[in-house]
């Protein structure tokens, strides 16, 4: 099954809204597609950990092909994300990493990225997502960026050859923590095709200079996925809408205005015991701000 989905276009579309599963942890993934569909939602942003699609576990193809008609049948999209806490190592959150002093423990990484490719082929994703991990310590920040570039270059030969784009998500604390971080590593690989953006909106309120709005204007060229949820400045804390700083409207008439055309992903990993509920909050409000956007005249 492959349906490539086009990421950007020409001239404003309505936004397609996504949740992500890692803040439906407490679900089967047959009842959080259903759920999703029935709330009305466009895509599910799909976390490969062993609750849902376990990329480590036997028969994953079968598996894959199994989730496959799952979201042909509530007709929603997919981007694949790798983020899941514990996938790799029971005791290290997010460890190993791809910047991993221990060359097999890196490979690790790199392999669990190759599978996530293979899987996102077979779904139809449009985006795998990944991130760099925390610089080691007492390792050299050069020899780091070196590392996540020889680690990271295969991962994107691989997506382009399967024709999914692969979107580096900066990630606060992380090695690769900022829109500046991105620019680096892809002009160190020397600008691949296949190598995108996750944009996380609530990490541009966080530590970004610029407004959330401008980053979408600004990092629109590399945009493959986005991930979006309230955030207050200095503070990495994914929060409900409303509870945070973030002023939508702009951000989502930004996304339009520039042809974003992926998934805007719901992203609250912390609030899986309230899934379903902030699931039907959630798309509600983003679609009142999407509204406002548009009504109030709101200009990129």
């Amino acid at each position: 099954m492959s349906h490539p989905t086009p990421e950007t276009g020409s001239g404003p579309a309505p936004l397609r809204f996504a949740y992500g599963t890692n803040g439906l942890t407490d679900l089967r993934l047959t009842d959080a597609l259903a759920l999703l569909s029935d709330l009305g939602y466009d895509g599910v942003s799909l976390t490969l950990d062993h609750m849902h699609l376990d990329p480590l576990a036997p028969d994953l193809a079968s598996r894959t092909c199994r989730a496959a008609r799952d979201l042909e049948r509530y007709g929603l999209g997919v981007a694949v994300e790798t983020g899941a806490r514990y996938v790799l190592d029971a005791r290290r959150k997010h460890h190993p990493t791809l910047l991993d002093p221990d060359p097999q423990a890196r490979a690790a990484r790199v392999d669990l990225l190759l599978r996530a490719v293979r899987v996102a082929a077979d779904l139809g994703a449009a985006a795998v997502h990944c991130f760099s991990g925390a610089l080691p310590p007492g390792e050299p920040e050069e020899t780091a960026w070196r590392r996540l570039a020889d680690t990271i270059g295969p991962v994107a030969d691989a997506a382009a050859a399967a024709g999914v784009a692969l979107a580096v998500e900066p990630e606060p604390g992380h090695l690769l923590a900022d829109l500046a971080g991105f620019h680096r590593l892809r002009t160190a690989l020397g600008d691949p095709a296949a190598l995108g953006l996750t944009l996380d909106i609530g990490h541009c309120q966080c530590l970004e200079p610029a407004p959330p709005a401008a980053c979408v204007r600004a990092a629109a060229p590399w945009v493959r996925h986005v991930q979006i949820e309230d955030m207050r400045r200095g503070v990495h804390e994914h929060l409900p809408f409303g509870d945070g700083e973030i002023d939508f409207p702009p951000v989502l008439e930004a996304l339009r205005a520039t042809g974003y055309r992926g998934l805007v992903g719901v992203e609250l990993p912390r609030h899986s015991h309230a899934g379903p509920e902030l699931a039907r909050a959630s798309l509600r409000f983003l679609r009142d701000a999407e509204r406002a956007a548009s009504e109030g005249g709101i200009r990129c």
